[in-house]
């Protein structure tokens, strides 16, 4: 049987730390957080390998993946959650990434599009003892409007363009981050609010499966 234990421990060590992972909150959050919990059970032997991976397939044949811990691991750090602080995770899947939040964070309001998802989910956290999430059923690209506005925003998956809808979201000083744009090209991005508008920073190159919700509407060609 897999150590799951000394996985997580090798998880930390040579894919976080060496990838410019230096926040001791998030390397401990990570470090208590059971990834094989939040995977498929006939998927658990590859929980903690450096790659996406799908984790679901919809009845209408759309992939959902558990983002490489790499890259998650850097955008949180960017996040930089405090104590105390309101989370938005979009895209919550199985439930990893509210799970490791929940450890950094006060509250977590998980949005997931897909009803057998954030069932699961639900389910997951609950039996990690994840009680500070909230999951809530809607369409990702649309945010929380009323539970807003946070305190960190982080989206799971890769965007075509700048989030202008969560960003409206933010509380003043608030950040969100994600990775925009597909393949080599895309790069993780911070967004920070001042003053009712966001300014955005790209930090890193970050090739990550796509979130559902968010694609541009094709122009018609005459």
């Amino acid at each position: 049987m897999l150590d799951f234990a000394s996985a997580r421990y090798n998880m930390i060590e040579s894919q976080i730390r060496p990838n410019d992972v230096t926040d001791k909150s998030v390397l401990q959050a990570m470090s208590d957080t059971p990834r094989e919990l939040f995977v498929p059970a006939a998927k658990r032997s590859v929980a903690y390998q450096d790659e996406d991976f799908v984790i679901h397939t919809s009845e209408e044949g759309v992939q959902r993946f558990i983002m490489e811990p790499r890259v998650f691991a850097r955008l949180l750090q960017f996040a930089d959650i405090k104590p105390g602080a309101l989370v938005l995770y979009v895209g919550a899947g199985l439930g990893y990434g509210p799970a490791v939040v929940s450890k950094l964070a006060e509250t977590v309001v998980a949005l997931e599009s897909d009803a057998t998802l954030a069932g699961h989910a639900g389910q997951n956290l609950t039996e990690a003892g994840a009680d500070n999430v909230a999951i809530i059923e809607g369409a990702l690209q649309d945010g929380c409007p009323d539970q807003a506005p946070f305190d960190a925003i982080i989206v799971d998956g890769a965007l075509p363009e700048a989030p202008a809808a969560l960003c409206s979201q933010l509380k003043d000083g608030g950040k969100l981050v994600c990775v925009i744009g597909q393949g080599l090209a895309g790069k993780a991005h911070v967004f920070e609010a001042t003053g009712g508008e966001a300014s955005a920073r790209a930090e890193f190159s970050a090739a990550v499966a796509p979130a559902p919700g968010f694609e541009k509407p094709q122009a018609f060609v005459f």
